[in-house]
């Protein structure tokens, strides 16, 4: 049994303009020790699927499933205070952007040990040794003097690695990783990805990276999903999905990256994803692929088989040769 399944997730927000879906029919499927990427531009939903998946969307956000279990349990049905017991314990999300996330009013230590409190019946010693712990988990120098420091009082990295260690309290089985290196530099990237690659094969936990760089998906995860306009268009196993990508968005994606250029100007994607006012009648990519023909720009793309990575196409790319083309 898969330990996270979803099934036809659907997401629409409402706006003054009128509703605007922003995941559309997303399939998804974890098992436990799985190491998942989720791939993307921004405004593909990849975000808005796991948060709908957690529960932190604001009341705007309508969200439909046909399935939506974590550990065989239905997560749709749970109550808020259900739901309270498993997001933050047995399934935890590290956001985008550390500095907004954590809350600067309180000290690092305090935030770490609160997510302690709620979740396990440890009393206040055992809540401040555990924080010294996952402090020094993470790679955070001098842990027991850092618990007294305020988030501004920290660097980007460091207060990723807090995070990080707030996510990582509980031991949950589940960690969604959105955007973990963004705004940190080169350096530093390395050593966060290091981190979450090295504490997911110590713990056996299963993992979702959420990002938009290729080469972070080539390094760490096992599985690629890839989102284009709140739709999933492609899922393989990371060889054969950078081997022979089956979707043209993914095979565009691919051929733009520098160490892939065959000339000595960077490919590109021409035009911009489809927004609330211009999504297309038939293939959400129709208006930019290079391999549409009439009936791309007028019927729905269907879902391929296994076999060409259920690309959401009505021309999948077959051969090696073609991805790079």
């Amino acid at each position: 049994m898969a330990l996270l399944s979803i099934r036809n997730l659907s997401v629409e927000f409402a706006t003054a303009a009128g509703p605007f879906r922003a995941v559309d029919g997303v399939d998804l499927t974890v098992d436990q020790g799985d190491v998942l990427a989720i791939v993307g531009e921004s405004g593909s939903g990849k975000s808005v699927s796991m948060l709908a998946m957690m529960g932190l969307l604001p009341w705007t956000a309508t969200i439909t499933a046909d399935e939506m279990s974590f550990d065989g349990r239905d997560i749709r049905r749970l109550s808020a205070r259900e739901r309270r017991k498993v997001i933050g314990r047995d399934m935890a999300m590290i956001f985008q952007e550390p500095m907004s996330s954590l809350n600067p009013c309180f000290t690092v230590g305090f935030q770490i040990k609160e997510a302690l409190r709620q979740h396990l019946n440890l009393d206040r010693a055992q809540r401040h040794a555990r924080a010294i712990e996952l402090m020094d988990l993470v790679g955070i120098p001098a842990p027991e003097k850092r618990l007294s420091a305020f988030p501004h009082q920290l660097s980007g990295g460091m207060s990723q690695r807090v995070m990080i260690a707030m996510a990582l309290a509980c031991k949950p089985r589940l960690l969604i990783a959105d955007e973990p290196t963004t705004a940190l530099d080169v350096t530093i990237q390395a050593q966060i990805l290091d981190l979450l690659s090295d504490l997911q094969k110590e713990t056996g936990m299963a993992l979702i990276l959420i990002t938009h760089d290729m080469g972070v998906v080539a390094e760490t995860a096992q599985r690629v999903q890839v989102q284009y306009a709140g739709q999933k268009v492609e899922e393989q196993p990371v060889e054969g999905l950078f081997a022979t990508p089956h979707h043209p968005y993914t095979a565009a994606l691919l051929a733009a990256l520098p160490e892939r250029a065959t000339t000595r100007r960077l490919p590109t994607i021409p035009g911009v994803v489809p927004g609330q006012y211009d999504r297309p009648a038939g293939c959400l990519f129709a208006p930019r692929c290079a391999k549409a023909t009439e009936i791309c720009h007028s019927t729905r793309a269907p879902v391929q088989g296994a076999e060409l990575g259920l690309a959401r196409c009505h021309h999948p790319v077959t051969q090696p040769e073609e991805a790079t083309q």
